[in-house]
C-alpha cells in the first residue's frame, strides 16, 4: 500500500489494544504497547474523592460488575470492581478466534479501575517514546476541576510544559471546546484536538476552535465529507480519525494522509500499513 508510506501515521491505541482486553484496563495497554502502539488514548473522568480516573461512560455499569456515576463514587469503590470479566463474557461471544488476552481473576491489578496516574507510569516505564492522548469527558458535575487536576498530575510528571506542541508526548482532546480553552489558557504548548462527531457550518472551510490545531473528526465524517480532511489540512491543522478498525477505512486514511488513526486493534492497523 504506497500511499500509506509516504507519511508515517501515527497509530493509536483506543482505550488500549480494546479489541483484545478490556477497555481502559491496565491489561489493554499493556497489550498496545507490545503490539508497537505510537500512542494511547485514554478517557479521563473525575471521582467523588477527586481522582482521574480512565472510564469511558459516565456510569460503570457497562465495563464492571458494578453500578453507580464515577462522579459519584470515590476511588476506593471503583478499586472493590471488575472492570475486566465483562469482555470474557460478552466480547467473544459467537467470534471464531480467541483473544490473545486471558482474563485472570487473580490478576486484580490487571482489570481494576486504572487511575490516570498509573497509565502515566506506565508509559513513563515503556521503554521507548509512547504519547498519550487524554479525552476529558463532559458535561460533568466538576467542570473544571476535571482539567485542574489533570494538569497538575501532569506537571507532576514534568509533562504539562513543553518546548513546543511538536515535542510533547501528550495531548488532550475533547468534545468540548471550553474544556481545550481552559487547557490552554494554563497549559498554551500543549496541544489540543477538538474531536467531532458532525462538524458545525462554521468550521466546515477548515476552522477550528481558537488556538485549537487538530481535527479530530469520527470516521463516519471522514467517509461521508473526505474533502473536510484536505481543507483542515490546507488549513495547517492535523486530522486524528477515531475509531478507525476496518481495513477499508483505515486505507480511506491513508490515502487522504491524516496524521493518526485511533484505533481498537492497533496490531492489525500497523501491520496494514506496513509496519
Amino acid at each position: 500500500m504506497t500511499h500509506a508510506r509516504q507519511h508515517t501515521i501515527q497509530v493509536v491505541a483506543h482505550r488500549g489494544a480494546s479489541e483484545d482486553a478490556p477497555e481502559h484496563t491496565l491489561a489493554a495497554y499493556r497489550k498496545a504497547i507490545e503490539d508497537g502502539a505510537d500512542a494511547l488514548e485514554c478517557d479521563v473522568r473525575l471521582t467523588a474523592d477527586g481522582h482521574l480516573v480512565c472510564v469511558h461512560d459516565r456510569r460503570v455499569n457497562r465495563t464492571s460488575n458494578g453500578r453507580g456515576a464515577v462522579s459519584a463514587l470515590e476511588l476506593a469503590d471503583l478499586a472493590a470492581l471488575d472492570f475486566g470479566s465483562w469482555k470474557t463474557r460478552e466480547a467473544w461471544r459467537g467470534r471464531d478466534e480467541e483473544p490473545d488476552w486471558e482474563h485472570r481473576p487473580e490478576d486484580r491489578e490487571e482489570t481494576s479501575v486504572l487511575t490516570l496516574e498509573r497509565l502515566l507510569e506506565l508509559v513513563a516505564d515503556a521503554g521507548r517514546r509512547v504519547e498519550l492522548a487524554i479525552e476529558t469527558k463532559h458535561p460533568t458535575r466538576w467542570a473544571g476541576q476535571v482539567e485542574e487536576r489533570l494538569l497538575a498530575l501532569l506537571e507532576r510528571f514534568g509533562l504539562h510544559a513543553p518546548g513546543s506542541a511538536a515535542e510533547s508526548p501528550v495531548r488532550v482532546m475533547s468534545f468540548s471546546a471550553r474544556s481545550l480553552h481552559r487547557v490552554r489558557a494554563a497549559a498554551p504548548a500543549l496541544p489540543t484536538v477538538y474531536l467531532m462527531q458532525f462538524v458545525s457550518p462554521r468550521l466546515r472551510d477548515g476552522r477550528l476552535p481558537a488556538g485549537v490545531h487538530v481535527a479530530g473528526p469520527s470516521v463516519r465524517i471522514v467517509r461521508n465529507h473526505p474533502a473536510y480532511v484536505e481543507r483542515w489540512k490546507e488549513a495547517g491543522h492535523q486530522v486524528h480519525v477515531w475509531t478507525v478498525n476496518e481495513p477499508g477505512d483505515v486505507d480511506l486514511c491513508a490515502g487522504l494522509g491524516v496524521d493518526a488513526i485511533i484505533t481498537n486493534r492497533p496490531r492489525a492497523v500497523l501491520r496494514q500499513l506496513g509496519r
